[in-house]
């Protein structure tokens, strides 16, 4: 099982490089798209639905983690009340059910790192479902990171809406060239950088997983050995207190024999 964590958590690592760099390739697009100076049209206002705010959670998929799992979930706690909350993975979804914790969508967190950008494409469905009632609402994720040496930390990351310092209109030379109107070729870029995001944050929560499990059974193999070797002394001691009653006996023995004689 070690081996396999192991395994798993190299693969989600070794995507990540590539998703970055789609997502800033995405990012650049989106820049020189904004330079032809025509936005996303304005979005439909719900003011009803405007207290929820849409709230991704990546969680974990399995147990023997050790307290990764319930650690996700209560950096997260607080906001369930006022949100909209997308949560991934099986564990942390019964974790959130025994708290009593509401939850509007909920998935499976693949086992496979080629299954990870099918669970982005339907993360992104979803949102895109949601924010068609809700209007523009504010997103955030919230993903779990591991670093070697140092541990698990819970990252939060905006989402929505794009901040426009993040993909700021630059660059020089003549407007790029499009087939699509404007305003369609920016929401479409968006939708492809926020494509790239919950792919990063779903590859950062597979590794962190697994690097995860690997640190609670290497945890739990040190604490197994270390509870065997003071099994073996103890059983060690015991034997030589049994040899040591067993001499005094015989010795006990032999000095009744002589005293009869």
């Amino acid at each position: 099982m070690r081996g396999i964590a192991g395994a798993r958590a190299q693969q989600g690592r070794q995507i990540l490089p590539a998703i970055r760099t789609y997502a800033q390739t995405a990012g650049r697009a989106i820049a020189q798209a904004r330079r032809m100076h025509i936005g996303v049209p304005e979005p439909v206002d719900h003011p009803a639905a405007r207290r929820q705010p849409g709230l991704i959670l990546f969680g974990a998929e399995q147990g023997f983690a050790g307290a990764y799992p319930e650690r996700v979930l209560d950096v997260a706690a607080n906001d369930f009340a006022d949100a909209h909350v997308f949560l991934v993975g099986a564990r942390s979804v019964a974790l959130a059910r025994e708290r009593g914790l509401a939850l509007a969508w909920q998935t499976s967190l693949p086992s496979r790192v080629a299954e990870l950008s099918g669970l982005a494409i339907a993360l992104l469905d979803a949102l895109s479902e949601y924010l068609a009632r809700a209007g523009a609402v504010p997103v955030t994720m919230v993903y779990p990171f591991w670093t070697p040496g140092q541990g698990l930390k819970i990252i939060h990351r905006k989402l929505l809406p794009l901040d426009a310092e993040t993909v700021p209109a630059t660059g020089s030379g003549p407007v790029p060239l499009s087939n699509l109107p404007a305003a369609k070729l920016l929401e479409k870029l968006v939708q492809e950088y926020v494509f790239a995001q919950l792919c990063e944050a779903a590859a950062e929560a597979f590794a962190a997983e697994n690097e995860a499990r690997m640190a609670t059974m290497a945890a739990a193999k040190t604490h197994i050995d270390g509870k065997l070797a003071a099994l073996q002394l103890e059983e060690r001691l015991t034997r030589q207190s049994e040899i040591t009653a067993e001499v005094v006996e015989l010795a006990a023995g032999a000095r009744f024999r002589i005293h009869r004689r």
